[in-house]
């Protein structure tokens, strides 16, 4: 890939491209297939965040004022603005993330799914009312905006992830802060193009680069009324107890270790494929990614020579090549920390079956860790803890309820699959098993947009999930109105009356 630009990025608020003015310094955005440098992003500092939020808070009276169909019919616009970029979405997610320009053509194909999930405000926002709970009185329900909504998102989906939050926030009348992360943040410059072209009041949507500083400002900062995060366990668990500290409406999603049961009667080929795609899609760095697989009695024998066997073949390599099949991890700093998981995985006793730390065929310059294949005790930390890589830990059990036991054993409840031909299996795992998304004979159990990405555990803290119908309850707060006109006819204190009686 040949360099462009090593531009400084800027901050978007108040409706325009605005440098940071309070930046504590910068950092380098880079392609992890090959350490190259894509461009700089500004640590914008509490000066920036408060410019937004304030941008923010005088537009918020201006959005709400706008009809439900009219924000409805932008979301449209936006969808289709967004798919006309859609392909240079996709090849920023994979320069700056790594990821193979597949799965991210699926990752911005999700991105807009969102967007249409949202279009149906008009619907999803509707109240609820009924007459005559007493004489002449009617009591109606109806949802309003709950104001200055922020986002923090993570580093593995650069495109899908700020837009669980951002279309279904301004689509219930709020006004939005994004913060991407600092390692990947090129991919929302292009979304905020697109969403700058669409007119909306200025401040509705806002951009702000940076680190610590400005997550830390956005859990103090009293201006803002709700709070989004999307990262590992222990900073989910700081985030959901510094912004309820400050009265914040929060929802916090954390890490995982999903595991996949399979089943003596599984079919193995396409378990296999369920599996791979699972473990190794994205580089293992998805918070559905299947790091964990559990045999059940002869389903071992059955499914670890082919396993292993795909999984070697698997073409290891920078992600824009279409028929790269893993790419990069995000940097040379987390392919160093996965290899240690590996080593220490080994010294705990596990049996490597397939080493990836030593990928052939790549970039020396890359962060590149190749399919990794692990037999390991359940008790080992490398099956308990996240890795966050593609590496695959292989576990057996004897029976189904076993199995089951392994995985509520787990601390995480994010996802989890079980590969079998059998209802009855089917029917005691998803009845039995402590997790909050389930796939059967589908390695990634991660919902569609219409429906609730709904984590357990210490994999989500808070009331509601992101997307689906949870997300119109995020972004709204319900207001009660009970009302009586006294031209109907009825008598003066008939309320009052019939509540007594």
């Amino acid at each position: 890939m040949t360099t462009t630009t090593t531009r400084l990025l800027d901050n978007y608020i108040a409706g325009r491209w605005t440098p940071a003015r309070d930046a504590g310094g910068e950092l380098e955005v880079t392609c992890p297939a090959s350490g190259e440098v894509l461009a700089r992003v500004p640590l914008s500092g509490a000066a920036d965040l408060d410019n937004a939020v304030l941008a923010a808070r005088a537009a918020l009276s201006e959005w709400r004022a706008v009809s439900t169909i009219a924000r409805a019919r932008l979301l449209f616009t936006l969808r289709e603005r967004l798919s006309a970029r859609s392909e240079d979405l996709a090849r920023s997610v994979t320069a700056e993330m790594g990821k193979t320009i597949g799965d991210a053509r699926a990752e911005v194909a999700r991105m807009i799914e969102m967007v249409e999930c949202a279009c149906a405000i008009p619907t999803t926002m509707q109240g609820r009312v009924l007459e005559d709970v007493a004489r002449g009185v009617d009591c109606e329900t109806v949802r309003q905006p709950v104001g200055v909504c922020a986002a923090i998102v993570p580093f593995n989906f650069p495109a899908m992830v700020p837009f669980w939050f951002l279309p279904f926030a301004i689509g219930c009348g709020n006004a939005f802060i994004l913060k991407p992360s600092e390692q990947v943040p090129l991919t929302q410059q292009i979304a905020f193009e697109v969403l700058d072209s669409l007119g909306l009041p200025p401040g509705v949507v806002n951009l702000v680069n940076g680190g610590r500083e400005i997550v830390e400002g956005i859990l103090a900062h009293p201006g803002i009324d709700a709070v989004s995060f999307v990262g590992s366990a222990p900073v989910a668990k700081l985030v959901y107890e510094g912004a309820a500290r400050t009265g914040k409406r929060v929802q916090a999603l954390g890490g995982a270790k999903n595991h996949m049961v399979v089943m003596p009667d599984a079919v193995v080929d396409k378990t296999v494929e369920g599996i791979l795609g699972s473990a190794f899609g994205a580089a293992g760095q998805r918070c559905m990614a299947g790091s964990v697989v559990v045999t059940v009695g002869d389903a071992h024998a059955r499914l670890l020579p082919e396993l292993v066997e795909a999984a070697r073949g698997l073409r290891v390599g920078d992600g824009l090549e279409e028929s790269t099949e893993v790419g990069p991890v995000i940097s040379c700093a987390a392919r160093d920390r996965i290899v240690e998981w590996i080593e220490r995985g080994e010294a705990e006793g596990a049996r490597i079956v397939l080493d990836g730390r030593a990928p052939e065929r790549v970039d020396s310059a890359g962060a590149f860790v190749g399919p990794t294949i692990l037999e390991c005790g359940s008790e080992m930390a490398i099956v308990r803890e996240e890795v966050f890589g593609p590496v695959l830990c292989i576990v057996r059990a004897e029976t189904l309820e076993q199995a089951i036991e392994i995985v509520n054993a787990s601390r995480f409840g994010n996802g989890t699959s079980i590969f079998t031909e059998s209802g009855a299996a089917v029917r005691r795992y998803r009845y039995d098993v402590q997790a909050g998304m389930v796939g059967v004979n589908i390695g990634v159990a991660a919902p569609v947009a219409f429906f609730p990405f709904s984590g357990w555990k210490d994999s989500f803290l808070g009331d509601l999930h992101a997307h689906g119908p949870d997300a119109v309850e995020f972004f709204t707060r319900k207001k009660t109105i009970t009302s009586r006109f006294f031209s109907t006819g009825q008598t003066s204190g008939a309320y009052f009356v019939e509540r007594e009686a």
